[in-house]
C-alpha cells in the first residue's frame, strides 16, 4: 500500500498543473455517486405503487427517475470529458520528461540495453501509470457508492448485511491470492516484451542488411523464438487469471443462491416486503460488483507499482546510470583542446594510452592512424560522450568534467561517418538543429555541402521527407544533409569523424572546399581515411598505439613518418 501511495504522488507531480480538471472530476463523480444509491430506492417505490395500484404517485416518481437518470448522464459526460483531457495532459507531461530522461542516460548505458527496454516504457508503461490518479477515484468513489448501500441494506434487514459482509470478504481473500501468484507472471512477461519489441525494432530498420546477407531464415528464427517466449508468458499469465476467474465466478454463483434461501426465509419469517427483497437483491449485485472493484484496485495497484518502478529507474534511479555535467558555464568558448595523459578504456580493451595533445583556437587538425587506434574515441571523449577515462581534456584551459551540458555540446558538431537522419522533411532535419532557420541560411548550408543540386530535382524539394534513417537517401546524400546541419549549427568547435567517406571524388573535392573556406573562423578537427583530403591541415597527428607518435604537415609526415607514408602510398595505388 506505501508502494502504491507513493507512486500515485510521483503521478501526480505531472498532473498537478491541471488540478482544475482533476476537480472537475471529482465533483461530478461524486454526484454520480449520489445519484446511483438514490436510483434503486426509488425503483422500488415502482413497485410498490404498481402492487398496490397508485397510478398517479407511478407515474410521478417514473417521472422524477426520468430526470434522475437523464442527470447523471449529463453528470457522467461531463465526467468523461475531465477524465479523458486530465489523461492526455499528464501522459504527454510524463512521456515527455521521460524522453529527456533517456537522452541524459550514460551511453554505456544505452550501448549496453536494447531499444525496446525503453520504448516500451515510454509508451505502455507511461499510459499505465498516467492513468491510474483518475482511475484510483473512480475505485474510491466505487467504494462510497457501495458505502451508501451497505448502510441501506443495513437499514432494510441486519440479517441480509451480516450476509453481505461476509460474501464481500470471501470475495476479497481469493482476490488477493490471485494478486499476489499473478504478480510475478506480468513482470516476467514484460522482461520478454521488452527483448521482443527491441529485436522486431532492430530487424525492421535493418531488414535492407538482412536482405543483402540473405539472412532473412536466421533472423525468422530468432523472431520466432522471441514471440514464442512472449507468448508462451502472456498464457501463463492469463492462464492463472482464468483459473482464479473460474473460482471468484463460481463463488458469486454459490452466492447468489444463498442470497434468494434467505431472502425467501426472511420474506416468510421475518415480514420483509417483497419490494425490499427485490431492492437487497439489486444491490448484493452491486455489492459483488464492488469485489470486482478491489480485485480490479488489487490488479491495477501491482500494475501500477511495477509500471512506475520501470518508469522511475530511469526517472530516478540506480539501474540505468545517467551523464552528470559540472555547474560551470562559458558564456564565450574560443576552441582551445588540450588532452592531458588521457587513458580510455572499452572494458578491458584499451584504447588510448596517456595520450597527450594541443589543439589551438581557430586551428584545422587532422588525425590518422590505422583502424581502432582510438581516433574516433578521442572525438567521443571531447563531446564527454563517455567520462570514464584518466588523465584531463581540457576546453580553453577548463576541465570538461567542471564545464555543463552548454558549455560543452553547445559550442561542438561532430559529423560522424553514419550520421542518423530522422524521418522528417529535408527542412525539418535542419530545424533539428536550430529552430529560427531562415530560408536563406538554409540554402546556403546546403550549398555549401553540395547538396543544393540533388534537393532541387526531388518534387517537393525541401519539404521532402527523406524516410526513417535516411533510407531514401544514399550514404553520400545523407553525409552531405548532415554537413549542411554541422553548417547550420556554426559551433566553435567542428569535429568531422570520416564525414566524406562514402562521398564520390569529384563530391569529396567540393566538400573540402567547403572546410577549407571555414579554416581560421573554426577549430576543425578531422579523421578521414583519404590522406589527399587533409594536405591543407594545418596539423596532422598520428596516431599510434593509443598515442601520438608523431605530428607535422603532410609533407613532413610523407618525410619522416614511414607508417603515415606506407597509409598515403597506399591510398595512391587504389
Amino acid at each position: 500500500m506505501k508502494d502504491t501511495l507513493n507512486n500515485l504522488k510521483f503521478v501526480w507531480k505531472y498532473g498537478k498543473k491541471y488540478k482544475k480538471l482533476f476537480l472537475r472530476y471529482i465533483i461530478t463523480s461524486l454526484l454520480s455517486i449520489v445519484i446511483s444509491i438514490v436510483t434503486p430506492i426509488l425503483s422500488a417505490k415502482i413497485i410498490v405503487y404498481l402492487t398496490n395500484s397508485e397510478f398517479l404517485q407511478l407515474c410521478l416518481i417514473a417521472l422524477v427517475i426520468f430526470f434522475v437518470e437523464i442527470s447523471r448522464n449529463f453528470v457522467r459526460l461531463i465526467a468523461g470529458n475531465s477524465y479523458q483531457k486530465f489523461f492526455r495532459n499528464t501522459l504527454i507531461e510524463l512521456q515527455t520528461s521521460l524522453s529527456r530522461e533517456i537522452l541524459k542516460l550514460k551511453n554505456k548505458t544505452l550501448d549496453a540495453n536494447g531499444t525496446g527496454v525503453f520504448v516500451q516504457r515510454v509508451t505502455n508503461d507511461s499510459s499505465r501509470v498516467s492513468e491510474s490518479i483518475l482511475f484510483f477515484c473512480d475505485i474510491i468513489s466505487e467504494c462510497l457508492t457501495n458505502l451508501g448501500i451497505f448502510v441501506a441494506i443495513l437499514l432494510i434487514s441486519y440479517q441480509a448485511f451480516i450476509f453481505t459482509i461476509l460474501s464481500v470478504l470471501v470475495l476479497f481473500f481469493i482476490d488477493k491470492k490471485r494478486v499476489k501468484t499473478c504478480s510475478e507472471l506480468d513482470k516476467a512477461s514484460r522482461k520478454c516484451q521488452e527483448k521482443t519489441t527491441g529485436f522486431i525494432g532492430e530487424t525492421i530498420r535493418g531488414a535492407r542488411d538482412v536482405k543483402m546477407l540473405n539472412a532473412e531464415d536466421n533472423f525468422m528464427k530468432k523472431m520466432k523464438e522471441l514471440i514464442l517466449n512472449v507468448n508462451q508468458s502472456k498464457y501463463e499469465y492469463f492462464n492463472t487469471r482464468r483459473k482464479f476467474n473460474f473460482i471468484s465466478g463460481s463463488t458469486r454463483d454459490t452466492i447468489d443462491l444463498f442470497l434468494i434461501v434467505l431472502l425467501v426465509f426472511l420474506i416468510k419469517h421475518e415480514g420483509l416486503s417483497i419490494a425490499y427483497a427485490l431492492v437487497v437483491h439489486n444491490y448484493m449485485s452491486r455489492v459483488k460488483g464492488f469485489s470486482v472493484s478491489i480485485e480490479n484496485m488489487m490488479n491495477y495497484a501491482q500494475d501500477l507499482n511495477l509500471s512506475a518502478q520501470r518508469i522511475r529507474a530511469i526517472m530516478d534511479g540506480d539501474e540505468f546510470e545517467k551523464e552528470s555535467f559540472g555547474t560551470k558555464h562559458l558564456k564565450k568558448v574560443n576552441g582551445n583542446i588540450e588532452f592531458k595523459d588521457v587513458t580510455f578504456s572499452y572494458g578491458s580493451n584499451e584504447v588510448l594510452k596517456n595520450i597527450n595533445f594541443k589543439v589551438n583556437a581557430n586551428e584545422t587538425v587532422a588525425f590518422v592512424g590505422k583502424s581502432g587506434v582510438g581516433k574516433s574515441t578521442i572525438f567521443s571523449l571531447v563531446c564527454k560522450m563517455y567520462d570514464e577515462y584518466n588523465g584531463d581534456i581540457l576546453i580553453d584551459g577548463n576541465d570538461i568534467k567542471t564545464l555543463d551540458k552548454d558549455s560543452i555540446r553547445g559550442n561542438i558538431t561532430i559529423i560522424s561517418q553514419d550520421p542518423y537522419i530522422y524521418n522528417l522533411s529535408i527542412k525539418d532535419n535542419l530545424k533539428l538543429v536550430k529552430k529560427n532557420l531562415t530560408n536563406d541560411e538554409m540554402v546556403k548550408a546546403c550549398k555549401m555541402a553540395c547538396l543544393d543540386k540533388f534537393i532541387e530535382g526531388l518534387p517537393d524539394k525541401y519539404d521532402t521527407v527523406v524516410g526513417e534513417g535516411g533510407v531514401t537517401l544514399s550514404g553520400g546524400q545523407k553525409q552531405r544533409l548532415a554537413i549542411a546541419r554541422a553548417f547550420v549549427q556554426k559551433t566553435e568547435i567542428i569535429l568531422f569523424d570520416e564525414a566524406t567517406s562514402a562521398l564520390d571524388n569529384e563530391t569529396q573535392r567540393e566538400i573540402a572546399k567547403a572546410i577549407n573556406n571555414l579554416q581560421k573562423e573554426y577549430t576543425i578537427l578531422i579523421i578521414a581515411h583519404r590522406l589527399s583530403t587533409i594536405k591543407n591541415a594545418d596539423r596532422i597527428l598520428f596516431i599510434e598505439d593509443g598515442k601520438v607518435s608523431m605530428e607535422g604537415s603532410h609533407k613532413y609526415l610523407l618525410k619522416n613518418c614511414k607508417a603515415y607514408k606506407e597509409l598515403y602510398e597506399a591510398e595512391i595505388e587504389k
